[in-house]
């Protein structure tokens, strides 16, 4: 068998299980609601409130509303590196997508589908608008930098993946 036709087998057995399994569309739908909601509330931000032209709407000692154009990665790291970005944003939700359709575990399935969301709701706003939009400011806290709900997905699945290790390190 050729390597093409290998590969082959392998993504139509990869799909069968994946279109089979519960988790995988629930994952994809979640997904789908991470991009949404962090799309909204950027919509929000930007056309309802009018952040860009405020800069910054003190709200709490805590926490504020501050508009932040973030042309790098988290924190602002490996700014202006916009193709690179969107390409390692692609390759990361594939990756995991593909990893969603074996995954059995509720947890693991959850922080993946939050992380796929988060890494799409940025990824568009990188491709459309050469920066992702920020604006959830916890300056207050001594928290320094200023994020969205993309990000607070990604992080937020993180923590999940890493429960799900610690919950299942002796099934191994």
């Amino acid at each position: 068998m050729s390597e093409a036709a290998a590969l082959m087998s392998k993504m139509t057995a990869w799909w069968a299980d994946a279109r089979a399994n519960r988790l995988f569309w629930r994952g994809l739908i979640g997904a789908g609601l991470v991009i949404a909601l962090d799309q909204a509330t950027k919509f929000w931000i930007v056309h309802q409130v009018g952040l860009p032209e405020l800069g910054k709407i003190e709200i709490s000692g805590v926490f504020d509303l501050s508009y932040v154009e973030n042309r790098g990665a988290s924190f602002g790291m490996l700014s202006g590196m916009r193709v690179v970005l969107s390409l390692v944003s692609i390759g990361v939700a594939m990756g995991l997508t593909v990893w969603l359709g074996r995954l059995a575990r509720p947890i693991a399935a959850a922080g993946v589908a939050l992380i796929i969301g988060g890494a799409l709701g940025n990824l568009y706003d990188r491709i459309a608008y050469g920066y992702v939009v920020d604006f959830l400011d916890f300056s207050g806290l001594a928290f320094p930098w200023v994020f969205n709900v993309a990000d607070a997905a990604i992080n937020i699945g993180i923590a999940f993946l890493l429960l799900d290790a610690w919950r299942t390190r002796d099934q191994a």
